[in-house]
């Protein structure tokens, strides 16, 4: 239940059920879904496969609407996309090959509106340089690793300085070592300018390492399970010597081990 006292939150989502159109059937992904998201927030939204996870992140985008329920950034009803939220994706395809990194930054910058001549490419100099990429600036998408591409799709979304930056997935293709070192440089980008994100995730150590909060959601449709607090740590618990992730472990998997004995 959402707190009617506590302060307003940046992004309030309010009993949202997601449903799509398959060509035989009508899929419920989320049946609602309350949670809130305040400024500086790291967000996290984790759950099994199947669970709309993704499915919500892209209806806080504005790309579909909620069957049931409401969106709303700062106060105004979430109706369609808009620079206020600027989505990150796991695929390495998302920047446009013909240009340098530089230029994709500054495209978006441009094509937004918000920013054009010499301020766009000061803006997508400013994030280049946040995300370590500065010696990159010239280089083409082809000639740069896995985890280099994230930064620059991290960067260009970061120069729009959306009031949400929405992550799904961003680095789930990337192999173990790089995938911990963009979830460190991820944590590092944020104390240096404390954005608010919205991170997606199946991960349960990801989760605990990048989210303050984490939302957890139910196998397919998706409802909320559990909201809990991280410090990142993942230290066992002084009172219950338990690791948040073997709690997280427990609470998502609880339903299939029931289900499991049951049919015993």
């Amino acid at each position: 239940m959402i707190d009617a006292g506590a302060p307003a939150a940046l992004l309030d989502v309010r009993g949202v059920t997601l449903q799509y159109k398959t060509r035989h059937h009508l899929v419920t992904a989320t049946y609602r879904v309350d949670f809130q998201v305040h400024r500086s927030d790291r967000f996290v939204l984790l759950g099994p496969s199947g669970c709309g996870k993704s499915t919500l992140l892209k209806a806080v985008g504005g790309c579909m609407r909620p069957a049931e329920g409401t969106i709303a950034l700062k106060g105004v009803t979430v109706t369609r996309p808009g620079p206020d939220r600027m989505m990150v994706f796991q695929e390495f395809d998302q920047l446009l090959p013909w240009k340098t990194v530089k230029q994709n930054v500054v495209f978006a910058l441009k094509a937004s509106g918000r920013f054009r001549g010499k301020a766009a490419e000061d803006k997508a100099m400013q994030y280049i340089e946040k995300v370590n990429l500065l010696k990159f600036a010239n280089s083409y998408p082809h000639t740069l690793s896995g985890g280099m591409k994230q930064r620059v799709a991290i960067a260009r979304g970061m120069a729009m300085e959306p009031d949400i930056l929405l992550m799904d997935e961003p680095f789930a293709a990337l192999d173990a070592l790089t995938r911990r070192k963009m979830q460190e440089e991820l944590l590092q980008l944020w104390e240096n300018t404390r954005f608010t994100v919205l991170f997606v995730t199946h991960s349960i150590p990801e989760a605990v390492r990048i989210g303050n909060r984490i939302l957890l959601l139910s196998p397919h449709p998706g409802q909320v399970k559990a909201e809990l607090n991280s410090d990142g740590s993942d230290a066992p618990d002084a009172a219950s010597g338990q690791r948040l992730s073997d709690r997280i472990h427990a609470m998502l998997f609880a339903d299939e081990i029931e289900e499991e004995a049951t049919n015993v």
